[in-house]
């Protein structure tokens, strides 16, 4: 059957009620999770220490996203310009059409109706472009993080906890990306350094506990 996998991430608990009805009501397995930690956080380029997040199998991922489209277009019809996109200048729209993942499917879809209402010409093969340019940019790792690799050493070394989880976080650390794949977060060069604070703490740190027992 697979792993359960992040659909959704919400920084508010009420902004996910209507993503969990959709699902109940449409026989979608899934699971709402509280997720964030220290070192999640610390690595996570900037994410929340706590976020909110829906996970569905893989095999649903297209399934959830057609509900979502087709609850988005009877939303639409209810409308009106006080909604707050509607402030946003041209290129604020055209960030929400790049970063899907980011805003609810009503968004996407009233950004670009209101884009081509002011005269932009928002076809299908920008929509596609833009969402390729998106998964180019996910897919890529983040930039060297060397000074948490210096501090996951320095932890390893002096034996502590810390250290192997930071040092297991750079080596595996992995993100989801909109399709439901799973994509290493860190670059090839900190994914090896990783590896390293995670032995190094792996051997120093049961020798400290040890020691810390007999003394």
């Amino acid at each position: 059957m697979g792993e359960l996998r992040s659909f959704r991430r919400f920084s508010d608990l009420a902004l996910s009620e209507d993503l969990v009805q959709l699902f109940l009501s449409n026989g979608i397995e899934y699971k709402l999770v509280e997720v964030g930690s220290p070192v999640d956080t610390t690595f996570g380029g900037g994410a929340q220490a706590v976020v909110h997040e829906i996970k569905i199998y893989q095999r649903d991922f297209e399934k959830a996203r057609n509900i979502l489209s087709a609850h988005a277009e009877v939303m639409m019809l209810n409308v009106d310009k006080t909604h707050y996109l509607f402030d946003f200048t041209n290129e604020e729209l055209y960030d929400v059409l790049l970063k899907p993942d980011e805003w609810s499917e009503l968004d996407h879809m009233l950004s670009t109706k209101i884009l081509r209402d002011r005269g932009e010409n928002i076809s299908k093969d920008l929509i596609a472009s833009l969402k390729t340019q998106r998964l180019a940019d996910l897919t890529e790792p983040e930039a060297s993080q060397m000074g948490w690799v210096y501090a996951g050493y320095f932890f390893s070394l002096i034996g502590g906890l810390l250290g192997l989880l930071m040092g297991w976080q750079i080596w595996n650390g992995t993100k989801t990306l909109p399709g439901g794949k799973k994509v290493y977060s860190y670059c090839h060069s900190d994914r090896k350094h990783g590896r390293n604070i995670f032995l190094i703490g792996l051997v120093i740190f049961p020798v400290v506990i040890i020691s810390s027992l007999l003394s």
